[in-house]
């Protein structure tokens, strides 16, 4: 691998392609890998017998595997500009008194089973300490990545647990966490700093999308408006409905809708998107959006983001598995508020990441490559395996950030994940890189042990999460918040 000096980037090697047109974006929702349809693949990832060390055959590899994937994405050449990111963090006060506590709990005592840790982690805030010695300094760059284990499917579903298996039987703990919510909610004016602090290690089920529609700014603080909103709100989307929702098959819409009509049924879970009634609404709440979003228009990827808050707002009125949930056998009046509640929460969300989608997508281009600077200050030696096997951070963490790990992570990790974000300021546009760099070293052993680039594209596209669960979302969180403090200091492109 040449040095960084003369090091020609990725992104400037084919400069004439211009990704990110309104138009929908093959590879950012690249398909879980399918043993019959890459078997070509298989055959030539056999691991080869050991060389001695040298420079990989770059455009054999690249070309090997560039047959089966197009998550690699050519830029333009505004690379010199680097990720912008928020410098607001959580009240410091309520940030030292936490750490102290929490930290002293989960890094330094000897939890000796994964139910002691997923307590912990669960009823508490997880928020590493911003007073670290110079020793400890030293210690955080010796720390190479997250704890490893092997992935553990929780026995019980817990009451703070995305897993859509129904209401368990909560703890003495979790009872009293989810009663705090509720008092907190049920105030005339809901104190938002406080929900945020409550969150941000996890909603409730029961109050979780009282709670979204609040932290999104959806509804408003003050009680008693917030029936006259939701209702004004509502009535909004469906005027759009009427308005632009039959110039879907005009010439100059038409593109649009027959990309979102073909991407939906490529979402998971299938068994909830595949329903009719379910599809229906996806289309119509992705074409409004991009039709009143001209900027950016539709690009694939946005589809996915739909599906937590579609998930979590059925959750108001049902109380089995959504998966297995006829959607279509609810009342119309609540089909049409958990759409018109879906619309507006997606658009709040979207409205802070949209460089993501506008033309070349030069959001994602800019925290790729925050990414790959704070992970080569974070775990050099990962860095430099990946470089020299001439991996480039934007073939496979393009899509990281383009669907916010949704491809990733299982659904109830991602909805997990989100109660965070949405506590957490600017948590998708900000926290989310130090979440994908503690998700990148998360697999550092993983890593390690691949020897050649379609090894460790397979890996990094394809990265073992089916059975992950609140435990290792938590501690995931939990070092991404490290890395934040830890890295307080860093070049001024990581902040605003």
């Amino acid at each position: 691998m040449s040095t960084d000096g003369n090091k020609k980037q990725f992104w400037k090697r084919n400069a004439a392609k211009v990704p990110g047109s309104i138009q929908h974006v093959y590879g950012a929702q690249h398909p879980p890998f399918d043993p019959l349809l890459h078997a070509n693949l298989i055959k030539a990832g056999n691991k080869p017998p050991p060389t001695t060390p040298g420079k990989p055959k770059k455009a054999t590899t690249f070309q090997e595997f560039e047959s089966i994937t197009s998550d690699a994405w050519d830029v333009g050449d505004d690379d010199d500009e680097l990720l912008a990111m928020a410098a607001q963090n959580l009240n410091i006060e309520v940030v030292m008194e936490t750490a102290n506590k929490v930290m002293q709990r989960h890094f330094n005592l000897k939890l000796t089973s994964p139910v002691c840790l997923s307590a912990a982690l669960l009823t508490h805030p997880v928020f590493p300490s911003t007073a670290q010695s110079a020793g400890e300094h030293a210690a955080l760059h010796r720390q190479r990545s997250l704890p490893h284990r092997p992935p553990v499917i929780p026995l019980v579903a817990r009451m703070a647990d995305q897993n859509t298996s129904g209401t368990p039987a909560m703890t003495e703990r979790e009872a009293s966490r989810l009663d705090k919510f509720r008092q907190l909610l049920a105030g005339p004016n809901t104190d938002l700093d406080e929900l945020r602090k409550l969150s941000w290690s996890g909603i409730p089920r029961q109050v979780r999308p009282i709670t979204w529609k609040l932290l999104s700014g959806y509804l408003p603080a003050n009680a008693e408006r917030r029936e006259s909103v939701l209702k004004r709100k509502r009535h909004e989307y469906f005027g759009f409905i009427q308005q632009y929702y039959d110039s879907r098959n005009d010439e100059h819409h038409q593109d649009t809708y027959r990309q979102i009509h073909i991407d939906i049924p490529r979402m998971t879970p299938e068994s909830l998107v595949l329903q009719p009634k379910v599809t229906e609404i996806f289309e119509r709440i992705l074409f409004i959006w991009a039709i009143r979003h001209p900027a950016s228009g539709y690009v694939q990827g946005i589809n996915d983001l739909v599906t937590p808050f579609f998930v979590v707002y059925v959750f108001e009125y049902i109380e089995e598995e959504v998966e297995n949930f006829d959607v279509s056998s609810l009342q119309e009046e609540a089909l049409r508020n958990i759409e018109a509640d879906s619309f507006w929460c997606m658009s709040k969300l979207l409205d802070g990441i949209q460089d993501n989608y506008t033309f070349a997508q030069p959001g994602i281009q800019k925290k790729v490559k925050a990414l790959e600077e704070l992970v080569s200050r974070i775990d050099e030696t990962v860095h430099r395996h990946m470089q020299h096997y001439e991996v480039e951070y934007l073939q496979f963490a393009f899509r990281w950030m383009n669907n916010l790990l949704m491809r990733e992570l299982p659904l109830r990790c991602t909805i997990r994940l989100w109660d965070t974000y949405q506590a957490e300021p600017e948590g998708f546009s900000h926290f989310h890189l130090y979440v994908c760099a503690a998700f990148l070293v998360r697999w550092r052993k993983e890593i390690l042990e691949e020897k050649d680039f379609q090894g460790l594209m397979l890996l990094l596209q394809n990265l073992p999460t089916m059975h992950w669960g609140n435990e290792e979302v938590s501690v995931l969180l939990a070092e991404a918040y490290r890395l934040k403090f830890a890295f307080a200091d860093a070049p001024n492109h990581y902040k605003r």
